[in-house]
C-alpha cells in the first residue's frame, strides 16, 4: 500500500466533493490539483472518474426522500413521470455535444492555463447574471416545463469547457431563464445524477484496461469516501448559503484563483502542464 498515493487520493477526493456542486468547476480544480500533485497520468484520469461516484451518492443521500418518491410513482404519478422526463430532456444537449466534440475538447483544453481562463470568463458571466433583474416564474423543480428543462440542458452543455462548471452553468442558466435560486440549484443537483452516472460508466468502459481492482481498491475507496463526505457538506452549505446570498462570492473566487494560476504559469513559479 503506497501511503503517498493514498494521501493524493484523499486530497483529490476532497477537492472533487467540495467543488462538484459549487459553481467553481470540479473538473478545473481536479486538473489543477492533479498537476500540482503530479497525479495526472491515465490512471489518475480513471481515478477522477471513480470518485465522482462519491459525489453522486451524496446527492442521492441528501435527496433520498424525493428520489424514492419519484421512483415509487414512475408508473402512476404524472408529476414523477414529468420530473424524470425533464431530466432526460436536459441531459440530451451535453450528451450529444460531448459525443461529438468531447475528445477534441479534452485534447485542447484540459490544461491549467485554458482552465484558468475559463475560470475568469465564467466569473464575469456570473457577475453579469447577478446584476440583471431577476423575474422569477419557477419556484420549484416540479414546476419546470419540458422547454425549461431543455434550455437548462443547453446551459449545462457549456460545462464541456473545463473550468466553466457544470453546476455553475446550470444554475446561472436557471437564473437567466426565470428560476428561483433554490429551483435552479436543486435542478442542477438532480441533473448531476444521470449526467455523472452515465459519463462515469462510459469513461470507465473506455478505460477498463487501466482498472486493476486489487491494486487500486484502497486508493479508490479513500477518494470515493472523501468525495462523498465533502460533497454532502458542500451541498448542505450551498443550500443554506443561497437562502440569503447571491453567487457573486463565487465569481470573485474564480477570478482570484484564475489569476493566481495565470500568474504562476507566466512567471514560471509553477511548471504547469502545457501539452
Amino acid at each position: 500500500m503506497d501511503i503517498e498515493i493514498l494521501i493524493k487520493s484523499l486530497i483529490l477526493g476532497v477537492v472533487e466533493g467540495l467543488t462538484e456542486f459549487l459553481p467553481i468547476s470540479s473538473t478545473g480544480h481536479l486538473i489543477l490539483a492533479g498537476d500540482l500533485l503530479d497525479f495526472n497520468d491515465d490512471k489518475a484520469k480513471l481515478f477522477t472518474i471513480v470518485i465522482q461516484v462519491g459525489a453522486i451518492l451524496a446527492i442521492c443521500w441528501e435527496y433520498r426522500g424525493k428520489i424514492a418518491s419519484v421512483l415509487a410513482g414512475l408508473t402512476s404519478d404524472r408529476q414523477a413521470q414529468k420530473f424524470v422526463l425533464n431530466l432526460a430532456v436536459a441531459f440530451i444537449p451535453l450528451a450529444s455535444l460531448g459525443l461529438l466534440f468531447g475528445k477534441h475538447i479534452k485534447a485542447l483544453l484540459f490544461k491549467p492555463v485554458p482552465v484558468a481562463l475559463a475560470f475568469i470568463v465564467g466569473a464575469f458571466v456570473i457577475i453579469w447574471a447577478e446584476k440583471r433583474e431577476h423575474k422569477i416564474r419557477v419556484h420549484s423543480v416540479d414546476d419546470l416545463s419540458m422547454l425549461d428543462a431543455f434550455k437548462l440542458g443547453i446551459a449545462q452543455a457549456f460545462a464541456l469547457i473545463p473550468g466553466t462548471s457544470r453546476s455553475g452553468s446550470t444554475i446561472i442558466g436557471g437564473l437567466l431563464f426565470g428560476l428561483s435560486r433554490k429551483a435552479a440549484t436543486e435542478f442542477s443537483f438532480f441533473l448531476a445524477i444521470p449526467t455523472l452516472v452515465i459519463a462515469s460508466l462510459y469513461d470507465l468502459y473506455k478505460h477498463r484496461d487501466l482498472l486493476h481492482v486489487e491494486s487500486d481498491v484502497a486508493s479508490f475507496a479513500v477518494g470515493l469516501v472523501a468525495a462523498f463526505i465533502s460533497a454532502l457538506l458542500a451541498v448542505k452549505g450551498l443550500l443554506r448559503y443561497i437562502s440569503h446570498h447571491d453567487f457573486i462570492v463565487f465569481a470573485w473566487y474564480r477570478i482570484a484563483f484564475g489569476l493566481i494560476v495565470l500568474g504562476t504559469a507566466y512567471s514560471g513559479l509553477v511548471q504547469w502542464t502545457v501539452d
